[in-house]
């Protein structure tokens, strides 16, 4: 059984000028300006397991309230009817899910997105509940629809103290990034070794050094 965490977002977003708004968020992460809506690349010479090789999407973040996202490249290769037998009698059991971080990984987060009129255009529903999952895909059939099984969070000042060291590398959200969630480090290679040739070395490096 899984507890439903809603943060009740949603994002629009121009992938040419990397425009978004924020509408509908809760008051537990009141964002004003700032990193939400953006990813966090995770550096090469990140060694902590819970981030080594991530991208993290931020759906808050805040000076006063601290910073909220979710693992999108983490696969857990299991559908929600897989996890929880709940989930066999319904539109849902074939719903892939991900872990989505280390805090509260017995919380269930419901993402849904949808390509707009431009090609360079969608929507992004992130922290909705499966009611509002289903009336979105009713009404547009080319929704689509992930879960995340937990969340990243970091403390007031936290993640700022982490980009200083250079942990992570912010950059703004692809949309490649919802059709290969699946492929793990193989879409965090591509958009960090895309950022220069010495990230590029770092990134293609071998987990143990003494692998040739």
């Amino acid at each position: 059984m899984f507890l439903f965490e809603s943060f009740a977002c949603i994002f629009f977003f121009t992938l040419e000028k990397y425009n978004f708004y924020l509408v509908n968020l809760t008051g537990r992460y009141q964002t004003k300006q700032c990193l939400s809506g953006s990813i966090l690349l995770s550096h090469p010479n990140l060694r902590d397991p819970n981030f080594a090789k991530t991208i993290v999407f931020l759906s808050a973040h805040s000076n006063d309230m601290g910073t909220v996202g979710v693992i999108l490249n983490r696969p857990l290769g299991q559908t929600l009817a897989q996890l929880d037998n709940q989930f066999e009698v319904g539109s849902f059991g074939q719903t892939p899910v991900f872990e989505g971080g280390p805090v509260e990984k017995d919380k269930l987060i419901v993402a849904a997105w949808e390509w707009l009129d431009s090609p360079t255009s969608f929507k992004l529903y992130f922290g909705i509940d499966l009611e509002k999952a289903e009336s979105l895909r009713t009404d547009n059939k080319k929704i689509k629809i992930a879960c995340f099984l937990g969340h990243s969070g970091w403390s007031p000042g936290q993640l700022e103290n982490e980009l200083d060291q250079n942990s992570w590398i912010v950059s703004s959200l692809d949309h490649d990034l919802f059709s290969e969630m699946n492929q793990r480090s193989k879409m965090w290679k591509k958009l960090v070794g895309g950022l220069g040739d010495d990230l590029k070395l770092l990134a293609d490096a071998p987990d143990d050094p003494q692998v040739n």
